[in-house]
């Protein structure tokens, strides 16, 4: 499986109903037929541990999570998921893309949140040893558009965190493009507008420097 290369590890971050979860499917795909060796994964997720975790975000006992209840327990689905699945995979040779990582906590928690990009890169750093992306695409839609893919998604049963305002999300979409700002080494912003293709096709350009690395 492996020459002995360390594998890459591909990001997809954005807003509710940008549409990470079907690029980070159709990247996967088109870096097969590459001939490379790929995982999928998800955040919160990507092992028993943490999916059980994304059950307790999402679906919330009681009244819901405090703002740093949540980033503990993100934090905490994030650490099982480095230590037992990311590392390894990259280790090994694998390429891994997931949809979602670190930078949707910073965005989330940290920026509509209020906590602060401190408080949760220090809990990245203690729980994930500050793993970061060997570049992560931020997936960009207007606001209107995204309205109407998340009525056509979700309808009335939005999740704990989908689920929440709309200057909850507008919050999220501002600290998110703050983020890609002040990284354009480690961040890709690609249009999320146009039908998946369009997107993908677009995603890979935006990529094209890492492509022609590898294939080198």
């Amino acid at each position: 499986m492996s020459n002995g290369a360390r594998g890459l590890f591909i990001a997809f971050e954005g807003g509710e109903g940008t549409g990470k979860s079907t690029q980070t499917l159709k990247l996967a795909d088109a870096l097969r037929s590459r001939g490379k060796v790929v995982e999928v994964t998800r955040e919160p997720g990507g092992t028993p541990g943490a999916e059980a975790i994304r059950q307790l975000l999402l679906h919330p006992p009681g009244e819901g999570w405090g703002a740093q209840a949540e980033a503990l327990l993100f934090a905490a689905a994030r650490s099982d998921h480095v230590t037992q699945h990311i590392r390894p995979s990259l280790e090994k040779g694998v390429w891994v893309v997931t949809d979602r990582f670190v930078d949707s906590s910073r965005a989330y928690q940290g920026g509509a949140g209020g906590l602060g990009d401190e408080a949760i890169t220090a809990l990245h750093d203690f729980g994930s040893d500050g793993l970061r992306p060997d570049l992560t695409i931020l997936l960009e839609v207007d606001e209107e558009r995204l309205s109407k893919r998340l009525a056509a998604r979700d309808g009335e049963n939005s999740d704990a965190i989908g689920g929440r305002s709309a200057e909850y999300h507008q919050a999220v979409a501002a600290r998110f493009r703050k983020l890609a700002e002040a990284d354009p080494t480690g961040f890709r912003v690609v249009d999320g507008t146009g039908t998946p293709d369009e997107v993908h096709g677009r995603v890979l350009e935006a990529m094209a420097d890492l492509l022609g690395q590898e294939s080198e």
